[in-house]
């Protein structure tokens, strides 16, 4: 596939999106590319709408402005903060045992390394490279269920998982175009092409979509 038609097919997925204000662009934002709010969101995203995990973050933020304020929270006190997330109660833990390796191994400062990010409690593959892409601007492609969803939808790709749906994008993209891909598919995800009943009618790239010509 040719870079052109790639780069047009992720600028149209943006341009719609954002007509229909899907929630993905919300979380900038909350982000105002801050490393601290950026891991905590991520961790807390995860199986839970953006709509949902920015509303819990408003609030945690406002009492936990600060990493080291994270760190030193009581974990019952974060699970009522981050109440209204799926599995809030694990996630709970996720965010203060990351806050205190966070402050304890990195001196506070969120790491710019895959590898000790992804040794952070709650931090997998998939926040790791959420973190690396919107707050160390490298050039990742974060795959969650839209990703991967939209991916083998147009037929971009034919896979199972999300780690290879990441190989495959990473092949296929070229790679000047990756740090579009996640912002671009989760955005078009949340309001076009949906998990169930998808708005094909109304999708401007259906001509080139596999799902809605098979």
């Amino acid at each position: 596939m040719k870079r052109k038609l790639i780069s047009k097919v992720l600028d149209l997925m943006l341009r719609e999106a954002k007509k229909r204000g899907a929630e993905v662009f919300s979380v900038s934002e909350l982000m105002h590319d801050n490393p601290y709010r950026s891991l905590i969101f991520s961790i807390l995203s995860a199986r839970t709408k953006d709509a949902t995990t920015i509303a819990v973050c408003k609030k945690l933020f406002r009492k936990y402005p600060t990493i080291h304020k994270l760190a030193n929270a009581d974990v019952k006190e974060v699970e009522k903060a981050v109440y209204g997330v799926g599995f809030y109660r694990q996630k709970a833990r996720y965010i203060v045992n990351a806050a205190r390796m966070v402050v304890e191994e990195f001196d506070g400062k969120i790491p710019s390394d895959y590898d000790a990010l992804v040794r952070i409690p709650g931090v997998g593959r998939k926040v790791a490279n959420v973190v690396l892409l919107h707050v160390f601007g490298k050039n990742r492609i974060p795959v969650d269920t839209h990703v991967h969803r939209i991916s083998n939808r147009l037929g971009w790709v034919k896979t199972e998982k999300p780690e290879q749906t990441e190989e495959a994008l990473m092949k296929l993209v070229p790679r000047s175009l990756w740090r579009k891909v996640n912002r671009a598919m989760v955005a078009y995800g949340q309001t076009v092409c949906l998990p169930r009943n998808p708005k094909c009618k109304e999708c401007k790239i259906r001509s080139i979509c596999a799902y809605y010509k098979y």
